[in-house]
Parts: structure tokens; C-alpha cells; sequence
């Protein structure tokens, strides 16, 4: 496969949001033949059923843009120990209506950052779990739990010196989880 297609979900819609700027900083550590595009999700509905026979526009370009990726990169924070609702409001949209999940197959990676001490570890977990209802293998290990410092980015908004070994090494095994899936699909196919 020459490039490997992300979908990249930020689950912030804050336009400073720490979480943009680690996936910022994460495309520039992936591999040269990993291509990432930021997913929009603040423009979608809220979900509702009664809505699946005629989508919105947005969350049609949302379910293409999913379809045509070979892999996806949840980025974010936690908001009450949970995911954010935009994120939650995203899944549940392009996974609907029910036998037109566009979610489905698609390899991902899921890691966040947050000013708090244990990270994003409650909204990691409440994502991996709806992730495994709707059928996306995600990376188990390493698991990456953030917190916001100083030191997390350099000036320029790059991964920190201290913290880039750690990140280089998950997006290293992002990388090959998304290679090894991907194959799989594209055999299969």
C-alpha cells in the first residue's frame, strides 16, 4: 500500500484545545506514507433516528471521509470522566443507520491529553469500549494517559524533547497496527 489514509478525530472543538496540538505533533512523528485529514465534527447534528433516511450534509462528508481511510486516530480529552458529547455524537452518527457503519474494520489509535493527573484514562476507556461495540480493533499496548505540562510541547508546538521518545514509540506501534489491519482488510477485500 503506498499511503496509508487517517481519519483524525479531535474531540475538542476548542480552538486552543491541547488535545489539536498533540495531534498536531503526532502526524509529525508517523511515518512519510501515513496521510492525515482532520475530521470536522463540530458541524454535525445532534443524532437523531428519526434523521437516518436523510442525513445532513455534514454527516454525509463525515461518513465518506471515514469510509475512505485505512485507519483512524481518536485524540481527546476527558470532560466528567467520559468522552466529549461531540465525540459521542460523531460515533453514534456514522454508525447508523443500523448495517451502515462506517466505523467498522477501521484499525485506530486512542490517547489524549489533560491537566489532570491520570490523564484521559476514564475517557480512553468509555471510547475503546463503544469502539469495540462497533467493531474497530484498537491498539491495546502501550496505552498513553497525558497530562498537560510545560515541558509536553517545545516552542514551536512540537512534541517536547522529554516526552518525544515515549510518543515516537506509540505512533511507532500506531504505525504497525494500522499496517498489519489494513493489509488484512485490503486481503480480505
Amino acid at each position: 500500500m503506498e499511503k496509508y489514509r487517517i481519519a483524525l478525530v479531535v474531540g475538542s472543538l476548542r480552538k486552543d484545545s491541547f488535545n489539536r496540538k498533540l495531534a498536531n505533533g503526532l502526524m509529525k512523528l508517523a511515518p512519510a506514507e501515513f496521510a492525515f485529514r482532520q475530521l470536522q465534527i463540530g458541524d454535525l447534528p445532534l443524532y437523531n433516528q428519526d434523521d437516518d433516511a436523510s442525513p445532513a450534509a455534514s454527516v454525509k462528508r463525515l461518513k465518506a471521509e471515514i469510509a475512505a481511510s485505512h485507519g483512524l486516530l481518536f485524540v481527546t480529552p476527558e470532560y466528567n470522566r467520559s468522552m466529549p458529547g461531540v465525540l459521542k455524537n460523531a460515533l453514534d452518527h456514522d454508525s447508523r443507520p443500523y448495517g451502515q457503519n462506517s466505523w467498522a474494520g477501521k484499525p485506530a489509535g486512542v490517547i489524549g491529553v489533560s491537566p489532570g493527573a491520570a490523564g484521559t484514562a476514564l475517557a480512553q476507556q468509555h471510547l475503546r469500549n463503544v469502539l469495540a461495540y462497533l467493531d474497530v480493533p484498537a491498539l491495546g499496548q502501550p496505552e498513553a494517559f497525558l497530562q498537560m505540562t510545560e515541558a509536553l510541547f517545545d516552542d514551536a508546538g512540537n512534541i517536547g524533547a522529554g516526552s518525544k521518545k515515549f510518543l515516537q514509540g506509540w505512533m511507532d506501534a500506531y504505525a504497525a497496527w494500522v499496517r498489519k489491519h489494513a493489509w488484512q482488510m485490503q486481503a480480505a477485500a
